[in-house]
């Protein structure tokens, strides 16, 4: 069964891709994800506090004593707690590069233009061959439009596209009020890809010690759904490819991703949980999932259950909330 898609541009030599993760800042995981054939591999984020602490620092070093540090970075994760520091970061990318023959995407996470561009710079040249920018920002203030959220994901992806020569991917959220309109600026902005969607973390309280703490939740198979929904809404109606991201664990989840319109589905959790083997183990159930139904490829596949070509696409719409509330039987 031939598994080949295109994905940002790049031969994949199967959809199933290894998301950003701890995974790849190790170098043992990283050979073992090439073992299992990947069709591509992206590494974590780089955080863009971590650059601007790096600065910080950098010109603290020079100018100030080093106990006057930036109040507004007191918060952020000391530097032993990342994974790897900024010019570490560029050496994994090399690194990885060189050890595996799938496609490597860099990642950037931020919410500046400035602190984007050089370092998409810097990740082309250590050798990505593409980069995901996964823009995470937290509109908690009552001034912050979503108009003027939109504006600036817009503006960071039109500086990165002027900056770089490589495909450039953006991770949305799911939280934008018209998302289809906001995918289609984003295509006209030059956006590569699309990937649904960012999972984000929830802080929870600790009602004994009266604090807010950080929770870690890996995704379970329940969040596929709206990946699924807003991957078949979009699907033939942008120029970006368009990637799953979230809830994706078994060979089942694989398919309906692809069938939705996927030309990329990364796992993360899955990954983490069972061991960098298991992608060989999707992709091989995949092949075996539509050799069973009578596909020719996964081109064919790919798509079949969009918007566009569903037998049911109310069922994407308003519908389906309708028919689904009235399903219930006590």
């Amino acid at each position: 069964m031939d598994l080949h898609t295109r994905y940002l541009g790049l031969d994949l030599g199967n959809p199933i891709v290894a998301g950003a993760s701890p995974l790849a800042s190790e170098m043992d995981k990283v050979r073992q994800l090439e073992e299992a054939g990947v069709g591509a591999i992206v590494l974590h984020s780089l955080f863009e506090e971590q650059i601007a602490r790096d600065q910080w620092k950098e010109h603290l070093d020079r100018d100030l004593h080093a106990d006057s540090f930036a109040e507004a970075l007191s918060y952020f994760p000391e530097p032993s707690e990342y994974r790897l520091g900024p010019e570490e970061y560029l050496e994994q990318v090399a690194k990885v590069k060189a050890a595996v023959s799938c496609p490597v995407l860099g990642s950037l996470n931020g919410v500046t233009g400035a602190g984007w561009v050089e370092y998409a710079r810097l990740i082309q040249q250590a050798g990505a061959d593409a980069m995901e920018l996964n823009v995470y920002f937290v509109a908690a203030g009552a001034g912050e439009t979503g108009e003027a959220i939109e504006s600036r994901t817009l503006e960071i992806v039109k500086a990165v596209k002027g900056a770089v020569t490589i495909p450039v991917a953006v991770k949305l959220s799911p939280f934008f009020t018209s998302l289809r309109h906001f995918a289609t600026r984003l295509d006209d902005a030059g956006a590569d890809g699309l990937v649904l969607f960012n999972r984000f973390y929830q802080p929870d309280i600790d009602i004994e010690r009266l604090d807010v703490t950080p929770t870690l939740h890996l995704s379970d198979r329940s969040e596929l759904l709206l990946r699924l929904r807003w991957l078949a809404l979009l699907s033939g109606q942008v120029r970006a490819s368009l990637a799953a991201s979230g809830g994706v664990h078994q060979v089942e989840d694989v398919v309906k991703a692809v069938m939705a319109g996927a030309g990329a589905v990364q796992v993360v959790s899955e990954l983490l949980q069972k061991g960098p083997g298991r992608a060989r183990e999707l992709a091989d159930g995949l092949a075996q999932w539509l050799v069973e139904h009578d596909y020719d490829s996964l081109d064919q596949a790919r798509g079949s259950m969009s918007l566009q070509k569903s037998p049911s696409p109310q069922a994407f719409e308003r519908a389906n909330y309708m028919r689904v509330l009235n399903s219930w039987r006590a």
